[in-house]
């Protein structure tokens, strides 16, 4: 991999850490860069939250105000019980929404990753004119994306039994979300492994094996609506870079390739890694946010 060093004495952008009440949720967030400067929201996927762009974010905010929330059920952000949340992605959506209204935010470019994709992907079709670009990093919208590794939840989604559901528990452990992490990845030494450890520590917390489950189950309601979203991509053609991890068991290159059939604007580029591509290639990456970017001001 490639590296990049900054001239000496340059300033790293730093980041801060927030809450913010929206949709009666109490949303956790990584904020930098100038706050008058364009928008970057950066919504993160399963298992783990805005920690996954603790990276990326500083190679950002030199130019952009980058933001990145922890959704409901993931990191940082905290659901009173008295709120009864229904944890799907519908409501994921919802409180973005509710999320960037507290906020303010009225033009921004999205990065989707995993979970991110389907979560903005609602925010992009309601909202269309407040988003400016797309990068879409391993984030699906295309049936053809979804690798052989879905199959037990498609079952699940097919017959949701509480046997199901117990197949899937084990899909929980430590043992697969650092396997997430690692899958085709050539060098698994350059992993982090606070990054797969604290994804699993925070998914221990009582109750929060259930959350995951439900969402997994409430996936399928984001594969119906992928004509919808694929119907935004051809009316809105927004600046788009899928951007792809492409040894990735989940969402495989086939979903990455689809975006050009609706989208003029697409450009996609593979990276020799897997599912959490910003662990090894955070720096090719952002090269390619900024390009991508740089052509819309």
């Amino acid at each position: 991999m490639a590296t990049q060093s900054l001239p000496l004495g340059t300033a790293i952008p730093r980041v801060s850490f927030h809450t913010v009440e929206a949709d009666g949720v109490s949303v956790f967030y990584r904020e930098a860069g100038p706050a008058d400067a364009p928008v970057i929201l950066l919504l993160h996927g399963y298992p783990t939250s805005s920690h996954m762009f603790r990276e990326l974010i500083p190679r950002l905010a030199g130019k952009y105000r980058v933001i990145a929330p922890d959704l409901p059920g993931f990191g940082f952000t905290t659901v009173p019980a008295v709120r009864k949340y229904k944890y799907s992605f519908d409501s994921l959506a919802a409180t973005v929404a509710a999320f960037v209204d507290a906020l303010g935010l009225t033009r921004y470019a999205i990065y989707v990753f995993d979970y991110g994709a389907p979560t903005g992907f609602r925010l992009a079709v309601a909202r269309p004119e407040q988003v400016t670009a797309i990068v879409s990093q391993n984030g699906n919208a295309y049936e053809e994306g979804l690798g052989d590794a879905w199959d037990p939840i498609k079952a699940y989604w097919k017959e949701p039994t509480q046997e199901h559901r117990e197949g899937l528990r084990a899909f929980l452990s430590l043992e697969m979300t650092k396997w997430q992490y690692t899958h085709g990845v050539a060098n698994p030494e350059l992993i982090a492994p606070e990054s797969y450890t604290l994804d699993q520590a925070l998914m221990e917390r009582p109750g929060n094996k259930e959350i995951q489950l439900d969402l997994i189950l409430d996936y399928a309601s984001n594969v119906v609506l992928y004509p919808r979203f694929q119907e935004y991509f051809r009316t809105a053609k927004p600046p788009l870079l899928a951007i792809w991890g492409k040894n990735d068991p989940f969402f495989i290159p086939p979903g990455a390739e689809a975006y050009k059939k609706d989208n003029p604007n697409a450009v996609v580029r593979m990276l020799d890694t897997g599912h959490f591509a910003l662990e090894t290639h955070v720096e090719e990456i952002a090269a390619g946010i900024l390009e991508l970017l740089g052509k819309i001001e």
